[in-house]
């Protein structure tokens, strides 16, 4: 079995790559402190009656997060299973 060459770091779609990668942890990171947020103020709405900004800024998190979050999970996955090929670790399937 022999080990495949190492890609030089000026492979474009190693470039692309890593571009996809930073942008899917900022968008990652964007929507599960989204979703955080909105944990963590319910349970101080539900503690202090859910005062009207509570129940605003719940929502707003968690629209935030349901916008946010499938398109950088989505891509991580693919990001992973590209990686996984390359290693020749073959697919799901």
């Amino acid at each position: 079995m022999s080990a495949l060459p190492p890609l030089p770091d000026d492979d474009p779609v190693m470039v692309r790559r890593r571009r996809i990668a930073a942008l899917v942890k900022v968008g990652k990171r964007i929507g599960y402190t989204a979703l955080l947020v909105a944990i963590v103020l319910f349970f101080v709405g539900l503690a202090t009656n859910f005062p009207t900004w509570t129940v605003d800024v719940i929502v707003g998190a968690l629209v935030i997060s349901i916008v946010v979050l499938p398109a950088p999970i989505v891509f991580g996955y693919g990001i992973r299973a590209a990686e996984r090929e390359e290693r020749g670790g073959g697919s799901f399937h």
